[in-house]
């Protein structure tokens, strides 16, 4: 059954259509495979039973005529941030135990009718604040290509369960970076579309002018899959590419403070990129170097907004790390909150402008690879970067200007562990960056690569 872990959502699909497997088997499989990585504790909880019913009665359904289309059968898995109705959605914290949601969220809506299956909801940092997926209530997260290291988060779970195939794709939430880090560290493809593309009412906010909910996938072509349906947007051809792509690069933002196996990964994919017949270039935007700052106070704002009642009456039932983050964030002033949401504007209307030269915009996802589980900093060349900020660094940019953005795998480090990049172009061009990514995936294989069996 392994062997159905290495086809795509459309390859299963179209197997099971030909009678050459079927759903049962499809989350049997995943199923199987989650027990095989429990180690890693990617799931806070699986529905297992329920969804080798469901499968049989999709199975059915497809028999006797009935396709719902490309997801119909396939088994995902949800963030648990993500309300499904008649489950529990403690957003991983302590503080929603027993929240029963009355309803689905959009999104989990929006799966269901178009047949898929949810196997269960993924483990998450406490609240999505947080970007290790160390979770005091529901246990740590695990890295699937060395599990002494992170999985970053907060849709650290998702991020696993995609990348070991204990679902075909997941669902995660990004904010700051909580799809895209997740996908880079683990080896897999994640979209964070831009604000409002995909309803993300039903879903615990975190800071609520950034939130979105986004897929994590093995390819491209699988994320694409689940943004039509989440977005309600008709499936684009993947093999459609512009003849003339135009590709810009911050050189000075881009290519500097990074490790070594990061920069070679960096240019190998602009080279490929520049056999796909893209035209690079060399493009620049002022002020960058206050972006980290800027994300960090409406970060760490809004989330402390939204929980201040609760952690003046309940501190202690927070994790110590997401209590201090929130302790902090109702430290910053309104003239601080105020003028982080001003350099938003600036910072967006520059990008406006330069993507009327260029259809993207490409960097690597992050300055380094997966970090061991505790590690706050590591070195780079001569100097010492923090974790926290080297995680910000390039995903602030596209959670500041709400403008969608996408991480692909790239190639590995030196230790065999995965490195992402990232590709971000202005609204509505999220099948645009999957096209992209898809036909570099054609030309590569880092994407096919799975990471070893995890922790028994």
């Amino acid at each position: 059954m392994s062997d159905l872990l290495t086809l795509s959502i459309a390859e299963a699909g179209r197997q099971v259509r030909a009678g050459q497997t079927g759903f049962v088997a499809l989350v049997q499989a995943c199923l199987d495979r989650e027990r095989q990585t429990r180690g890693l504790n990617a799931w806070s909880e699986l529905y297992a039973g329920q969804a080798l019913a469901l499968a049989a009665g999709y199975q059915t359904l497809l028999d006797n005529g009935v396709d719902l289309g490309p997801l119909h059968g396939i088994p995902l898995g949800l963030k648990a941030n993500i309300a499904i109705a008649g489950r529990e959605m403690h957003a991983g914290s302590k503080l929603l135990k027993g929240n029963v949601a009355s309803q689905d969220a959009t999104v989990s809506q929006r799966l269901k009718q178009a047949g898929a299956i949810i196997l269960g909801c993924t483990n998450m940092h406490e609240f999505a604040w947080g970007g290790t997926t160390n979770n005091p209530h529901h246990g740590a997260c695990f890295n699937p290509w060395d599990s002494a290291r992170i999985p970053a988060g907060s849709s650290g779970g998702s991020g696993v369960a995609a990348a070991v195939r204990s679902a075909f794709a997941t669902l995660g939430t990004d904010t700051g970076g909580s799809v895209r880090l997740p996908a880079s560290m683990n080896g897999i493809t994640g979209l964070r579309p831009g604000v409002g593309r995909i309803p993300t009412d039903g879903v615990f906010p975190l800071a609520w002018s950034m939130d979105t909910v986004g897929p994590l996938a093995p390819s491209s072509e699988d994320c694409a899959l689940l943004y039509s349906v989440l977005s309600g947007e008709a499936l684009l051809p993947m093999d459609e590419l512009p003849h003339a792509l135009r590709v810009g690069i911050i050189s000075d933002y881009s290519r500097g403070g990074l490790q070594p196996d990061i920069a070679l990964a960096f240019e190998e994919m602009l080279a490929e990129l520049q056999r796909m017949g893209a035209t690079l270039f060399e493009v620049e935007i002022d002020g960058l170097e206050r972006a980290v700052d800027a994300q960090v106070i409406v970060d760490a704002a809004e989330p402390s907004a939204i929980h201040w009642p609760w952690l003046q009456r309940q501190p202690e039932n927070y994790g110590e790390d997401v209590r201090a983050l929130l302790l902090a964030g109702g430290s910053f002033t309104a003239v601080e909150y105020l003028q982080a949401q001003r350099y938003r504007t600036l910072l967006r209307e520059q990008f406006n402008q330069l993507f009327r030269k260029v259809d993207a915009i490409v960097m690597p996802m992050l300055p380094f690879t997966a970090p061991l589980v505790g590690q706050e900093t590591l070195m780079i060349g001569d100097g010492e970067e923090s974790v926290l900020t080297g995680n910000m660094r390039f995903t602030c940019i596209p959670s500041l200007t709400a403008m969608p953005a996408l991480s692909f795998p790239a190639g590995f480090d030196r230790q065999r562990l995965p490195v992402g990049m990232q590709l971000m172009g202005p609204d509505g061009s999220e099948q645009r960056l999957l096209q992209i990514a898809h036909h570099y995936q054609q030309r590569t294989t880092f994407h096919l690569q799975q990471p070893p069996v995890g922790r028994e």
